[in-house]
């Protein structure tokens, strides 16, 4: 139960942090600040990113198509502002997870930021 407990907080925890880093990509790109908008969009990609990131050889380059393709779907401004989005959430989520596991010793990562 203990396990399960954890399992969910970091789940959690990480769901909000892929959220603050799209949220943070998409106030800066696409003038959109909403925090709870970029916490769906960050599971909406996780769960694209998961159904697709599986496949032999193409899989990685598909689902990172599908996680695009979501934040296109969610924000305002075409492809190439969901690739900048992207870019961009991915470079916060890093700085952020760095600042949290060094301060708070965690080794956690970001649900929803491909990569981190």
């Amino acid at each position: 139960m203990v396990a399960f407990i954890g399992s969910i907080v970091a789940f959690v925890v990480a769901l909000l942090v892929g959220g603050l880093a799209i949220y943070i990509s998409a106030s800066i790109i696409a003038d959109v600040k909403d925090y709870s908008h970029a916490v769906v969009t960050a599971l909406l990609g996780a769960i694209g990113w998961a159904l697709f990131a599986w496949i032999p050889l193409i899989g990685t380059l598909l689902a990172l198509v599908v996680w695009v393709g979501v934040i296109n779907w969610r924000y305002p401004g075409g492809w190439k502002n969901a690739a900048l989005i992207g870019f961009v959430a991915w470079f916060s989520a890093l700085v952020i997870l760095v600042i949290l596991n060094a301060v708070f010793g965690l080794q956690i990562g970001a649900l929803g930021v491909p990569g981190v």
